[in-house]
């Protein structure tokens, strides 16, 4: 008899990739035997390869590689290779459409993820909007692995043990964290423009957290050569704030980092999630986006999300398209001691 061998695709940006998470680890937790292909793209290898014993990472360069319907073609040899007996689709876009197309036609045990698009276009309609609380992909992508045989009940906690990662790991810079210290993480950059709180703004929220308080250290993230010049000039006046790409290089050192946090701050994308796997509170900021549409980091609590009540909002799932009224009011609007205030509360509350 064959062994059972789940494949589960999930392409896309790392915060979509991110939330399928606490699914796998819950499928492998509660199934031992089964064996778990996860397939993504390469820059998601760490949040897979010591999630579980039966766990496996699988990535596919689309762009390149495995890149038009040719490409499709070889990737799904090399997949048929594996001996899957079960196919799980958490994307649903075209090309695993066309994967899955192909492993239907072989008779393949084969679900996918519904998407509600049709509540979607409701919440961010111009007019007529329906703020209807949508469903999470957490809870769509165990309903397609229930569909599979496999029901699962999302019981994931963290990425690490109670007391978070080996900050032994890390450069000296780092740590250790001293019992008085509070550290504060902060992710003032997202994908598009109408999720990123201005860095003006965001730069009074780090100046007044820092100035508060002695005891508190700032770790700001950041990626790209334009996101860390601004990170490094907001470092140069103060020790305490530190630019996390200037001194670590791999995404498993910042999750080893981001379970050390008191809080973080970030807006709707990769890395409130990414801290949310660490079981790290999160006080989020929310723009043209909104956690209606299902996407709030796993275990975090609504009453940490920063947000304006406007009439155009939400104009966006994604926060890709333009801003109907131009300035960006949702944003904008957000005073920075709003910010600060539910910072402080998360941060100081034990």
């Amino acid at each position: 008899m064959k062994k059972e061998h789940i494949l589960v695709i999930r392409f896309s940006a790392l915060g979509d990739v991110a939330m399928t998470v606490p699914v796998v680890h819950s499928l492998a937790k509660a199934y031992p035997e089964l064996r778990i292909t996860v397939l993504s793209k390469d820059f998601a290898r760490p949040l897979f390869e010591d999630l579980a014993p039966n766990v496996n990472f699988m990535g596919a360069d689309l762009k390149r590689e495995y890149k038009g319907v040719k490409g499709l073609n070889a990737l799904y040899r090399r997949l048929t290779a594996k001996n899957f007996t079960a196919i799980a689709d958490f994307h649903n876009v075209l090309r695993s459409d066309y994967l899955r197309l192909r492993f239907n036609i072989d008779r393949y045990k084969v679900a996918h993820i519904i998407k509600d698009r049709s509540g979607r276009r409701r919440l961010v309609a111009s007019t007529n909007k329906k703020l209807v609380q949508q469903e999470s992909p957490f809870i769509k992508y165990a309903d397609t692995l229930a569909r599979l045989g496999y029901p699962v009940e999302v019981s994931f906690k963290s990425l690490f043990p109670e007391e978070g990662g080996n900050l032994n790991l890390l450069p000296a810079l780092v740590g250790p964290k001293k019992n008085f210290e509070t550290w504060i993480g902060i992710a003032p950059f997202a994908a598009h423009e109408g999720k990123i709180y201005p860095a003006r703004l965001m730069w009074q929220v780090v100046k007044t957290l820092l100035d508060r308080s002695p005891h508190v250290r700032v770790f700001l993230f950041g990626k790209g050569q334009k996101e860390e010049e601004t990170l490094a000039k907001w470092c140069n006046d103060d020790s305490r704030c530190v630019n996390v790409a200037s001194c670590l290089e791999t995404m498993q050192q910042e999750l080893i980092l981001m379970s050390h946090l008191d809080v973080m701050v970030s807006m709707d994308s990769a890395n409130m999630h990414l801290a949310s796997l660490t079981a790290t509170p999160v006080v989020s900021i929310w723009g043209a986006t909104h956690p209606l549409a299902g996407f709030m980091g796993w275990g975090q609590t609504i009453d940490n999300a920063v947000q304006l009540d406007l009439p155009c909002r939400p104009c966006s799932i994604f926060g890709n398209k333009p801003c109907m009224r131009g300035d960006y009011a949702c944003l904008r609007n957000i005073s920075p001691e709003q910010v600060v205030e539910k910072v402080e509360k998360v941060a100081f509350r034990k």
